[in-house]
């Protein structure tokens, strides 16, 4: 059921601005917070931040920009790690942390889904950075599928685990060093590279 979710995430794509509409409306959805950090598209230009704000507000659905708090491409390079976006650092800024007050703010008042480019929820920041910190939160997420169909952030995290899973009882433990600590009920496996600086501070770490 649609219902039971505070706040919703959808991917634009490649729809044309009909399809995009049907989404919404299938969804209720009646508010729009834009994640983009750049809230442009070439390919589709329909989702151009002026033009997409003008022709949600036709559709009944309030626009706002969010990119510069909760985007997946910050500006700052300290929030980089060897050219990637480190999510950890980002979900610690204050910036962040103010995207999400505003955005749980307004599901108070509407119906909010966050929008980005990517249809796959996991291709995307939404999902993997602001939808988890949110449930994290205790924040009911669903993601609004290309299909219409809404599933949970908890579905979206098994379906993760299932393609980068590994089984194991299939790891060659033979060859590990062992580390037993309490009753050993819990196993950890922990691969790493011993040239590595980040491997050997995780390594004390535990």
């Amino acid at each position: 059921m649609i219902g039971h979710f505070d706040i919703l995430s959808v991917g634009h794509s490649t729809h044309s601005r009909g399809r995009f509409a049907d989404l919404l409306a299938k969804a209720n959805v009646n508010a729009i917070a834009d994640v983009r950090s750049s809230p442009f598209s070439r390919h589709s230009p329909h989702f151009s931040q002026v033009e997409l704000k003008q022709w949600l507000r036709g559709e009944g659905v309030s626009y706002v920009f969010l990119g510069n708090e909760l985007g997946g491409r910050p500006k700052s390079p300290k929030l980089y790690r060897d050219g990637v976006a480190d999510y950890e650092a980002m979900a610690k800024t204050s910036d962040f942390k103010a995207g999400i007050d505003r955005l749980t703010r307004g599901a108070n008042d509407h119906r909010i889904a966050m929008m980005c480019s990517e249809h796959d929820p996991l291709d995307c920041h939404r999902c993997l950075l602001v939808a988890r910190h949110l449930a994290e939160g205790g924040v009911r997420v669903g993601h609004i599928l290309s299909t219409g169909h809404v599933i949970s952030h908890d579905e979206i995290e098994e379906r993760m685990l299932k393609l980068t899973g590994i089984r194991f009882d299939a790891l060659p433990l033979d060859l590990a060093f062992k580390n037993v600590k309490g009753n050993g009920k819990r196993r950890l496996a922990v691969f790493s590279d011993p040239d590595c600086p980040y491997c050997r501070r995780l390594e004390q770490d535990l």
